[in-house]
């Protein structure tokens, strides 16, 4: 395998350099002196980023993009053997690492590698954890899968004593990292595409847990069911935080919340039991009870490197989300559009829960199914999440990486939310839901346009974006 050598800055090519992870790395590595180019299929915010930094990117993936000074080229795994990049580095012999490859020996040049995985939650407690790193003072260098206001992006480039990405499970591209610490916030169904089943996820991520140095330490949600499977015998030291006070085998979870309320925006304040001392007050400007876990995985890991309290809450108070988590995006004729990344029914719940609690008339979601493999593993899943909106508009399925449509639609799901006795329509095309809600939509209403496509276009085009 080809290694990084942060010593000997080398040329390296990204072939799909515009996505949210690879363009994070290729800014990391312009950083540290390595000539850097890539392509990808159009132009984007975050490639004229790069392009600002003096990277050289190709609109289009041509073979001959690939030239015989690259050293290593760097593919995600949405690239198929097809591809004519691929197939142009596989000729020539150019060294390549695949995405997860590139981020596990970066993780090595740095003293302290944060990992944080689970099913949901990754990018929100990476970018809490990231706001307390920074209202420390710590200099942390991140990886971001959203949009963080703060740093102006998804990547910080900082010093050499922190480094925090998100780690995931598709594809056990988590298992090429080198963390020394480690969350797990949560083990659920999801990518079935490519895990067996449930016992296949689980296994994965206790093979991430074992990745941990005896030196290291992981931080688990113990709330999940048989959380020691994942736990037992490691070598490093571990820590449990929990939504209640006792964890699913029934010990005592080292950290919990208590008294939580909530103000007239849904926002959360909360005691945190947990570390040294009395249970800590915590205020946070995100909605949802699914957000206190998230804070108290952050405060726990905040623990462990010794930050300071005050800094803790200080930046869990400022923390005001990141795109496409129930992110504001504006309000016309009265109505409050938010726009959320949610594509799993256990996030579409937490989302449209949260979304409850936040001043409305009628609660309107329009939802974009992402993928067929992930809609028909959990079809009656997604209708009874649905439900908890007072309308829901279905758009066409967003096939993103799959070709088979497994014999399903959007109005499968459409008789699905139907038949639990909840109003649900499907237009095949974005001009008819957006013609829909303007002629439906009424002042006071909120409209959260959900998934993890482009539906979120839909909120944009009514704000006239």
């Amino acid at each position: 395998m080809y290694k990084i050598d942060f010593n000997h800055p080398s040329s390296i090519y990204f072939v799909g350099i515009g996505g949210i992870s690879m363009s994070g790395l290729a800014e990391i590595l312009v950083d540290a002196g390595f000539s850097v180019s890539g392509s990808d299929r159009s132009k984007s915010t975050l490639t004229e980023r790069l392009e600002e930094k003096g990277v050289h990117v190709f609109y289009g993936q041509r073979a001959e993009n690939i030239t015989d000074d690259i050293d290593c080229a760097v593919f995600t795994s949405a690239i198929h053997k097809d591809n004519p990049e691929y197939i142009a580095v596989m000729q020539k012999n150019i060294p390549s690492l695949t995405r997860a490859e590139l981020l596990g020996q970066l993780m090595l040049n740095y003293k302290t590698s944060i990992a944080i995985s689970g099913t949901h939650g990754k990018t929100t407690t990476t970018s809490m954890i990231s706001e307390i790193l920074m209202r420390a003072n710590t200099n942390p260098t991140l990886s971001i899968g959203g949009m963080l206001k703060s740093i102006g992006g998804n990547i910080r480039v900082g010093g050499n004593d922190y480094f925090v990405t998100e780690a995931c499970e598709y594809t056990n591209s988590f298992l090429s990292f080198h963390p020394t610490i480690g969350l797990i916030l949560n083990i659920e169904e999801d990518h079935l595409d490519f895990f067996k089943d449930l016992a296949d996820i689980r296994n994965s991520f206790r093979k991430f847990a074992e990745l941990l140095p005896a030196e290291g330490c992981l931080i688990i949600n113990g709330s999940i069911p048989d959380y020691r499977e994942i736990t037992k015998d490691l070598p490093c030291r571990v820590i449990t935080y929990c939504d209640s006070p006792v964890t699913s085998d029934g010990t005592t979870a080292d950290y919990y919340p208590s008294d939580i309320t909530y103000d007239e925006f849904g926002h959360p304040s909360f005691l945190l039991h947990g570390g040294k001392g009395e249970a800590r007050p915590i205020t946070l400007q995100v909605p949802g009870l699914h957000n206190v876990s998230n804070a108290t995985a952050a405060t726990a890991l905040a623990d462990l490197l010794s930050i300071d309290a005050e800094a803790v809450t200080d930046a869990l108070r400022h923390y005001t989300g990141t795109d496409r988590r129930f992110e504001y995006k504006g309000t016309i004729g009265g109505v409050t559009i938010i726009d959320d990344y949610a594509h799993h029914p256990t996030e579409i719940t937490a989302t449209l829960s949260a979304a409850a609690k936040y001043p409305h008339k009628t609660l309107w979601c329009v939802f974009q199914p992402h993928t067929f493999s992930r809609t028909k593993a959990f079809m009656k899943d997604f209708a009874l999440a649905l439900t908890h909106a007072d309308k829901v508009i279905l758009t066409d399925i967003y096939a993103a990486r799959e070709t088979d449509n497994l014999g399903i639609s959007s109005r499968t799901l459409q008789q699905e939310v139907q038949a639990l006795g909840k109003e649900c329509l499907y237009f095949p095309t974005f001009d008819e839901v957006e013609n829909y809600l303007l002629e439906n939509c009424i002042n006071g209403d909120m409209l959260i346009t959900m998934g993890a496509g482009d539906v979120l276009k839909i909120g944009e085009s009514l704000l006239g974006k």
